[in-house]
């Protein structure tokens, strides 16, 4: 890059992303009127839907389970039907889904399924307390939806942080008219997993919730909280970045326990990337999962030389942006989030949490590396593309491409077909993401979300609107945000979009129509962040 500052134009890209008995209205008396869940306005529009006639009947049963992890390792777990990830559901645009959840978690836990990035009709989005009461144990629910946008989803609960356990799984929605031309496909969901291994998510977070600011930290290490421990960088734009040299990582000491202090058994302190504008990441964890297996016994995909093949990567991390590339291979992304992008050749990409991409790419001859690097924590996940002889890649293999030409969602461009009308704005909303490490005091717009009082200040728009949404991080870490029922667009011409990237201290806009009414939530998705209180409502005034 010659004379320009890399490290600035690396950030300088990704600157630019059935409860009809719920109340109603907030207890507050300023809030309006809102629509219901599960009110006449939704179901006029899911009447609109596009739909083929054809009905998928399913049963999910999420139940403790012991899954092997490859090479040895077991965990026990939370899972669906035992395994993990659990059973692809593969459906064409326009198919009704009437998928059955059969909660049978242990400890009398309640849960529910989120179907992430689909629009669909508000009462089955599987968001409580917002759509639905969480379904007891032993008790069913029956979401019934029709899937009318095709693309790469998955589906996971939306209650606590059971995010962070096994319960996860792909949602492919095939394109009846699809356009891409290739041979094969592989559905690949990278995960960071520490649960029955090192302890639990409900472990993790009760350390996580108690902050920074009993601990003495290691020399060197870094502390989210500082408002000035990262660097400031311009905006703009670019077509990719060079990351020849910058791995991104450093070591991960361990915070030292003074007296009185909290222990730091799951708290990761000192992962820098430059890449995500500093801190990477709040938590420790021992693997990094490709399809649900480790490095060191890698899930294999078995094709023949000069194959097309279609790649479906899915982050079900809950807290590890990943940096993917296929050893020996260029990469074509073709869509994010569902929605096809105008086509573009990487090495590699950066992936956060509850994104997806979908890439091209034809095979060579020979044993690949399909790497996953856990950005900023000196970590991978790996699986193996077989087209020939040859030797299983090592566990801890870092493919060139890694350091190569890499991209993220801010440097792609919407595809003319999905590219939104060009329209000014109806509503703007500010949308602040606040709060830190010291305290753990994550929120938007300086509030935590009180799961007691969902509609209490709510994000209002009306039916029909252009909405703007300005996502402002004032923090010193990255958040994916992420919007259920609805894409929105980077910016005027940028990808579509329900989960995007927000590096600390940016904004970025995003623009959306108000075309699926309901009450929507609005949060980072890494879970930690989100269950500590940076959610919001998103509501339909009615």
């Amino acid at each position: 890059m010659n004379s320009m500052n890399r490290r600035s134009v690396l950030l300088a890209g990704l600157g630019v992303a059935g409860a009809g008995a719920l109340a109603a209205c907030s207890s507050s008396s300023s809030t309006p009127a809102l629509i219901s869940p599960s009110g006449s306005a939704v179901a006029a529009t899911d009447k609109k839907r596009t739909k083929t006639g054809r009905t998928h009947e399913l049963t999910l049963t999420a139940a403790q389970a012991m899954v092997s992890l490859g090479a040895g390792v077991t965990a026990r777990t939370w899972a669906f039907d035992g395994r993990i990830p659990g059973k692809e559901l593969r459906v064409s645009a326009g198919d009704t889904l009437a998928a059955t959840l059969s909660n049978q978690l242990p400890n009398q836990t309640a849960t529910s399924v989120h179907w992430h990035g689909i629009a669909l009709r508000n009462d089955m989005d599987g968001a409580p307390p917002a759509t639905q009461t969480a379904v007891r144990a032993g008790r069913n629910f029956t979401y019934r939806f029709t899937a009318d946008a095709p693309g790469t989803y998955f589906f996971h609960p939306h209650v606590g942080v059971q995010l962070d356990r096994g319960l996860y799984a792909p949602l492919i929605v095939e394109d009846p008219r699809e356009p891409l031309s290739y041979d094969d496909e592989w559905v690949v969901v990278l995960d960071d997993w520490l649960d029955g291994v090192t302890g639990t998510p409900d472990d993790v977070f009760a350390e996580l919730r108690q902050g920074m600011g009993g601990m003495h930290m290691g020399e060197g290490s870094n502390s989210s909280s500082s408002s000035s421990g990262h660097e400031s960088h311009d905006m703009g734009d670019m077509g990719g970045m060079d990351m020849s040299g910058m791995d991104g990582t450093t070591s991960s000491p361990s915070a030292s326990p003074s007296g009185g202090s909290t222990s730091t058994k799951f708290m990761l302190t000192g992962a820098e990337s430059p890449l995500l504008g500093g801190d990477a990441g709040d938590v420790k964890y021992p693997y990094h999962l490709v399809n649900g297996r480790v490095p060191a016994d890698p899930a294999v995909f078995r094709s023949k030389p000069g194959k097309r093949v279609r790649l479906r990567l899915i982050n079900a991390g809950s807290d590890t942006a990943y940096r993917v590339a296929l050893g020996g291979h260029k990469l074509t992304i073709t869509h994010t989030d569902g929605f096809p992008v105008r086509h573009q050749q990487v090495d590699a990409l950066l992936i956060g949490m509850g994104e997806r991409y979908d890439v091209l790419v034809t095979l060579d001859d020979g044993v690949f590396p399909l790497v996953a690097l856990a950005e900023g924590k000196n970590a991978t996940g790996m699986a193996v593309i077989r087209t020939g002889s040859g030797s299983t890649p090592e566990a801890a293999v870092r493919p060139t491409e890694l350091d190569g030409m890499l991209m993220a969602a801010s440097q792609l461009n919407a595809a003319d077909d999905v590219r939104l009308a060009s329209k000014k704005a109806d509503q703007v909303h500010r949308i602040e993401l606040t709060g830190g490490m010291m305290m753990y005091n994550w929120a938007i717009n300086g509030r935590r979300f009180d799961m007691n009082d969902p509609t209490a200040r709510p994000i209002i728009v009306e039916q029909g609107q252009r909405v703007r949404l300005d996502f402002v991080n004032t923090t010193t870490m990255w958040h994916p945000m992420h919007l259920h029922g609805h894409t929105y667009q980077l910016g005027s011409g940028g990808p579509r979009k329900d989960t995007t990237i927000v590096l600390p201290k940016k904004t970025v806009s995003v623009f959306f129509d108000a075309d699926n009414p309901g009450q929507w939530m609005l949060h980072c998705h890494n879970a930690y962040h989100g269950e500590a209180g940076m959610m919001a409502l998103v509501a339909y005034q009615s």
